[in-house]
């Protein structure tokens, strides 16, 4: 990194946010965020994910400069300040969060290209398990090859996806109605305004957000890459910034062009399907062609993410890949792809799960901040620093308590199913005497606990989702 004229100027940084940020789940977003939310809500909930999202990546980029030493991403911040167990949940469920995600984007690349081949039916059929499981293989020999040092593949994906986005966010302006917009706001029907009902709405449109978020951590990986230093904030702050408008813009723009009954009824990826109702089936097309290259981007993206978790025994090639974690990731998602052919549900269940999941590490490295930053008496920064902790680490406890009580009963049998692979990392592999201290005893016992009552819930329909 010593070549300047290989370093990256603040437009570059910025660029590379962006790209880093913007995923699939941009093209249905219209119809995740209206499920069960007016535009008032939405409007709201944005504000808050807008806020949030901030604080936590100026987390990221703060841990990064001031613990440069933790080389494990998210996840090594809650090992370094609540110990080994929790570092490893962190890791866990980072892990859970991107092969998750990867089911995910395989229906969703199912749904676009159900437009141009109607072999595909609705997605959710042996031929899209058959095409979705040659596309995970391929992205698996494409990372044993080495290929994620193809930067340039980065820009080409970026550049493609954001063509279509902006042509959609460009018409929509145009076709954008306001009395469409304005029509039942608040979704309450007939009903007088009940700010309870309107908090449940915005509580709805929280782990979407987070889905549409994820990846907003690489944001501080591009920080040894910059020219100026002082260039990392701004790019981190202004390629944030960008994506929370283009997400604002798409979805309530969306608003104003069909009413909320009709966006939440959309097939996916309902961007096309919008876009198609307002200028014709060239828009859609358009649509599907930059949502095929995104995703398989995201996929690629994703599944490298996933087999490079640090506590995976993995064994690296010649290329640099991990073998041993990234066949076995795949072995998962292959296996979970096979619900394809049991529910047309399968998009919104994944993301659901994947973005729980985040919200593990990405509490720990809210509340490491904040710990951090309140024993660094030393930090002339202190102050700002341990503000910034309280704020991350509020979002952080919302996000939990919107996810919901059945997302969070289902977290604890993916965490509780960890607990013997931590087990034997720490007691075969690491020769340890004592696994688990005091408390980290009580909350494996606890997790266990949960994850056999919400087995039994979920056996007798009593956990909705």
């Amino acid at each position: 990194m010593g070549d300047s004229s290989k370093k990256l100027n603040l437009y570059e940084l910025i660029g590379l946010v962006i790209g880093s940020i913007i995923g699939g789940g941009v093209f249905n977003l219209m119809n995740d965020m209206s499920a069960n939310a007016g535009a008032g809500a939405v409007i709201i909930g944005w504000i808050i994910t807008g806020i949030g999202m901030l604080s936590l990546a100026f987390t990221f980029q703060n841990l990064t400069n001031k613990r440069p030493d933790l080389q494990a991403g998210v996840y090594s911040y809650a090992e370094a300040g609540f110990g080994k167990y929790m570092g490893f949940n962190s890791a866990w469920g980072y892990w859970l969060s991107v092969w998750l995600g990867n089911i995910s984007y395989a229906t969703l690349l199912m749904s676009a290209l159900t437009y141009f081949f109607p072999i595909f039916g609705d997605g959710h059929n042996w031929i899209s398990f058959i095409v979705g499981s040659i596309f995970l293989w391929i992205c698996h020999f494409l990372i044993l090859r080495g290929i994620q040092s193809a930067s340039f593949i980065n820009t080409v994906i970026t550049i493609t996806k954001l063509i279509p986005l902006f042509l959609f966010i460009v018409i929509m302006i145009v076709a954008f109605r306001l009395n469409i917009f304005t029509s039942d706001f608040w979704l309450m029907g007939d009903k007088p305004f009940n700010f309870g009902d309107v908090l449940a709405q915005v509580k709805s449109t929280m782990l979407v957000t987070v889905w549409v978020f994820s990846g907003i951590e690489g944001a501080v990986i591009f920080s040894g890459y910059a020219k100026k230093r002082k260039d990392i904030g701004r790019a981190t702050v202004l390629g944030i910034v960008i994506v929370s408008l283009i997400y604002m813009l798409v979805t309530l723009l969306s608003f104003g062009v069909m009413k909320q009954a009709q966006l939440s009824n959309l097939h996916q990826p309902a961007m096309a399907y919008l876009l198609q109702s307002v200028v014709g089936k060239w828009g859609a097309i358009i649509v599907n062609l930059g949502l095929i290259v995104s995703v398989i981007g995201a996929w690629l993206s994703f599944t490298m993410f996933a087999s490079e978790v640090p506590y995976a025994a993995a064994k690296s090639n010649k290329n640099g890949a991990p073998v041993n974690s990234l066949i076995f990731t795949n072995i998962l998602v292959e296996i979970f792809m096979i619900s394809f052919l049991i529910s047309s549900e399968v998009y919104h269940f994944f993301y659901s799960i994947s973005s729980a999941a985040v919200l593990v590490p990405y509490a720990f490295s809210a509340f490491y901040q904040l710990k951090y930053s309140y024993l660094d008496h030393q930090g002339h920064d202190r102050n700002k620093n341990i503000f910034l902790g309280i704020v991350a680490s509020i979002y952080s406890c919302w996000l939990l308590y919107a996810a919901g009580m059945s997302y969070i009963l289902l977290a604890t049998i993916m965490f509780a199913a960890a607990i013997p692979v931590y087990y034997y990392l720490q007691k075969i592999d690491n020769k340890e005497k004592f696994v688990f201290n005091k408390l980290e005893r009580l909350i494996a016992i606890l997790l266990f606990i949960l994850a056999i009552i919400s087995i039994i819930c979920l056996l007798n329909g009593l956990i909705k989702i």
